[in-house]
């Protein structure tokens, strides 16, 4: 896959969709200096390339009631890698895993689990987690608090 290049107008374009994904094509237009035409074209490409994966509304967890974050380490059995690929593919069908990134270290993956609460998070890990096949040990860490929200991507260093 060639790597793309971007220039500035694709960095304060990324940066200002990061940051309103709302904005309309002539709102973007106007806040990165181009007129609304080539932004849109310009959209289209990233969107195309994968690089504009989607976009989505932040949601407040507290106030949906899921006010328990946990991280959740993962050793899996690798002596198959089918049970490596089974756990990669049913942690994507997971609501509660909002995040599950394969990991070096003492664990195999690393699982963000939001849940309502502490009973809730014993149902997901007895109900869910230790059924999966391979699993061989989890580690679980509850966040206290968050202290920075996830938020935009550095873009300072694309390459063009």
């Amino acid at each position: 896959m060639p790597k793309l290049e971007f220039d500035a107008i694709d960095r304060r374009l990324l940066d200002a969709l990061q940051g309103e994904a709302r904005l309309t094509n002539v709102e973007l237009a106007d806040r990165i200096g181009l007129s609304p035409s080539p932004c849109l074209r310009r959209v289209k490409i990233l969107e195309r390339e994968g690089v504009i994966q989607g976009y989505r509304a932040t949601l407040d967890r507290r106030k949906l009631g899921l006010a328990l974050t946990v991280f959740v380490g993962v050793k899996v059995e690798r002596h198959r890698d089918e049970e490596a690929t089974a756990f990669q593919q049913a942690m994507r069908a997971v609501p509660e895993v909002v995040a599950c990134h394969l990991i070096s270290g003492e664990h195999d993956f690393l699982l963000e689990v939001v849940v309502a609460s502490l009973e809730a998070y014993e149902d997901f890990l007895l109900g869910t987690l230790l059924k999966l096949p391979g699993v061989s040990d989890v580690r679980s860490n509850f966040a206290i608090r968050m202290v920075k929200p996830p938020g935009p991507l550095p873009l300072d260093h694309l390459p063009g």
